[in-house]
């Protein structure tokens, strides 16, 4: 079992970046996609973006598109989030969480588990 830990969230002004940060301890997580997602307060659980299992591929949801940068580092265990040009709408928190499947790359929330507890972005209008 995966334990993943993220950290990065805060409080910006819209046109703000963060980057946020999802250390994996357990086993190994190289295998796996990992995933950004988020929820937003009375709304579902989003996919944000994902990273194949050795950085190659990527996913963007269209809503974050030219804005977010999604990438990893195997070698320190942890995947990162880069956002830059937030705007409220992005506010929530956000998740990680590693594919269960390894060697694969479908952005399919249902697929991921080993869920980190999340660090909250808000972002001022």
């Amino acid at each position: 079992q995966v334990q993943l830990v993220e950290s990065g969230g805060g409080l910006v002004q819209a046109g703000g970046s963060l980057r946020l940060s999802c250390a994996a301890s357990g086993r190994t997580f190289v295998t796996d996609a990992m995933g950004w997602f988020r929820q937003a307060p009375g709304k579902e659980r989003e996919i944000v973006a994902v990273i194949s299992w050795d950085g190659s591929g990527t996913y963007y949801a269209d809503s974050v598109k030219g804005r977010f940068t999604i990438s990893r580092d195997n070698a320190k265990n942890t995947v990162y989030l880069q956002m830059n040009s937030l705007k409220p709408e992005d506010t929530a928190v956000y998740y990680c969480a590693a594919d269960r499947t390894p060697y694969r790359l479908i952005p399919d929330p249902a697929g991921f588990g080993s869920w980190g507890q999340g660090t909250q972005v808000t972002v001022s209008s």
